[in-house]
């Protein structure tokens, strides 16, 4: 069975891209897993770390932020007024499944019953550094309002509790792309950037590249055939910020030292400031080229 990818020339090569970054979270977020009786539960992971602790910690689901960045793309405004998901008559959960499709290229699709279109970019990560646990508050209405209305015998509205993961938590996430073209990338970039001041279920919503003391945010983009240097993983048994920041760039600038950029054979890696201008350049290509064209 072939991939039903089209060829592509020397001018339009493939390679394999990864994407390595720390999110912060800058106020309280609802990420949700289940409902109980009235009680929305954010999403949490329980692991034993290194030296035997039980650590339960809070978690962005990879498949939750793979669902955001593809409608950040379905709803990408087009020059001619419509939304990309029009245009390509590409949408939740009718995808068009076209090899050319700029969603379904990098993201995969499923016509049922007619065309499966294998996904090439994966997410992984999402594992909170600091063991914080979520914050039960009451939302809907205030008691003092539900003993009013029921001494008016208006209808009672149903209040419920909402957890929510602390203000300041850390994520390191990380997206894959693999044997995409430049132009396939520059959707998956402008995906991933436009995905993070709307990811969160509910409101409020949105998490940002956080930043090292010294201001460098805490991003790597490689572009490769060969895999080399140390891929910026920080293990989730780590609870100190500042030492998964010191590990992320020491794994960053392997094998290297005080660097923004590694080059060699086959391999190309920016990172910090270098990583987040190579994104939005990517993603500016693919305005240039896919929206506005």
């Amino acid at each position: 069975m072939t991939t039903g990818l089209p060829k592509t020339d020397a001018k339009n090569p493939r390679f394999h891209f990864d994407i390595y970054a720390i999110l912060e979270g800058p106020q309280e977020l609802y990420f949700g897993d289940e409902v109980q009786v009235n009680v929305n539960v954010v999403e949490t992971v329980k692991l034993t770390s290194k030296d035997g602790r039980s650590l339960e910690k809070c978690y962005i689901s990879p498949t939750k932020r793979r669902g955001v960045e593809r409608r950040c793309l379905i709803w990408a405004p087009v020059k001619t007024g419509e939304l990309l998901g029009d245009k390509q008559q590409c949408g939740i959960p009718k995808t068009c499944a076209k090899p050319e499709c700029p969603i379904c290229a990098p993201y995969g699709a499923l016509d049922p019953g007619n065309k499966t279109l294998i996904g090439r970019v994966t997410h992984g990560g999402g594992v909170a550094i600091q063991d914080l646990y979520p914050v039960e508050k009451q939302r809907a209405m205030h008691p003092a309002m539900l003993v009013n209305k029921m001494e008016k015998k208006e209808d009672k509205p149903i209040p419920f509790k909402r957890q929510y993961n602390q203000p300041g938590i850390l994520y390191p996430v990380s997206n894959h792309a693999l044997s995409v073209t430049d132009k396939e990338f520059s959707s998956v970039a402008y995906a991933f950037l436009d995905a993070l001041p709307r990811i969160g279920a509910g409101n409020p919503k949105g998490i940002s590249i956080a930043e090292s003391e010294d201001q460098t945010p805490l991003l790597v983009v490689d572009r490769y055939l060969v895999p080399k240097g140390k891929r910026p993983i920080i293990s989730p048994s780590v609870i100190n910020p500042e030492i998964a920041l010191a590990d992320f760039m020491r794994f960053a600038q392997y094998p290297h030292t005080n660097t923004d950029h590694i080059q060699d054979d086959n391999f190309e890696r920016w990172i910090g400031n270098k990583a987040l201008d190579k994104l939005q350049e990517y993603a500016s290509n693919f305005v240039k080229t896919t929206l506005q064209a």
